[in-house]
């Protein structure tokens, strides 16, 4: 998890939302108010939508809308959970980080991070680098280079991360904007069970507000997740600088873009984005 990364499989491609498919010939009458509904129903695993994500995480996460130059990132950001790499910020002391490495060895055995396992497993809920160093960091670029370690960053970006809040986000009736900041808190505080975790953030918000699936006002929800997801933020000093919530998810909800259509224009920790 890093003190970023919404981050996108292989088969992502960056091309209008196919929902346009639908819209009606010139020649016809317009779209229904039904119609237009479905046309903006898309949700953040549309491919279009998730490359959207992907990069607005990586200008969170490394100041920069190329996340796939980030699968070879990797270094201790000094927030207590050792290595953080890759393209969602896996940690060395957060375990998923060993579940990626340990996927990587099974679909590619004698990799070049595969030998790492023993420390992983040692390091795991500390910030240590004991049998890491010296060459970790340089065999974790090395192994970027291979396509089946992309590939296997992906699988467990989505296995972890994005399948389940974009699952939970449809559960709770909320939009891609809503399920994207579903996303963005997942992949920052994870989703065990301490109170700054994404299940507890939630919690808190629900306990504010109805979500939609509860006959509640979307826009409300959000606010009340945004609130509880600054004050989990604030607990920790690597993450109290809240700006990837100030400045970005708050902005496109205050301007009611609840579909996460483009374009889109943000802060994150001062620096300025676009996406057109």
């Amino acid at each position: 998890m890093l003190a970023i990364g919404a981050l996108l499989g292989s088969a992502l491609i960056a091309v209008p939302v196919a929902a346009h498919a639908t819209t009606a010939p010139a020649a016809t009458a317009p779209a229904s108010t039904a119609e237009t509904t479905v046309a903006a129903a898309a949700g953040l695993d549309d491919p279009a939508k998730k490359e959207i994500a992907m990069k607005i995480v990586s200008s969170a996460e490394n100041s920069s809308l190329d996340w796939k130059a980030q699968y070879k990132y990797i270094e201790d950001i000094d927030d207590g959970r050792g290595y953080t790499a890759g393209i969602i910020g896996f940690c060395s002391g957060t375990g998923d980080m060993l579940d990626l490495v340990e996927y990587y060895t099974q679909i590619k055995p004698g990799n070049v991070l595969a030998k790492y396992l023993p420390a992983l497993r040692k390091v795991d809920g500390s910030d240590s680098h004991a049998g890491l160093d010296p060459n970790f960091t340089k065999d974790w670029a090395k192994a970027a280079q291979d396509a089946d370690f992309r590939k296997a960053q992906d699988h467990e970006r989505d296995r972890v991360y994005f399948n389940p809040s974009v699952n939970q986000g449809k559960v709770d009736g909320v939009g891609v904007l809503g399920q994207f900041i579903y996303y963005d808190a997942i992949v920052m505080h994870g989703d065990g069970g301490d109170s700054t975790s994404f299940r507890n953030i939630r919690k808190r918000a629900l306990s504010k507000a109805k979500s939609p699936s509860q006959g509640g006002n979307e826009t409300t929800y959000l606010n009340a997740f945004l609130d509880a997801r600054v004050w989990a933020m604030k607990q920790e000093e690597a993450h109290s600088d809240t700006s990837r919530v100030d400045t970005a998810q708050r902005v496109f909800l205050k301007k009611g873009n609840l579909n996460l259509n483009t374009p889109l224009d943000w802060k994150v920790y001062g620096d300025s984005f676009h996406i057109g």
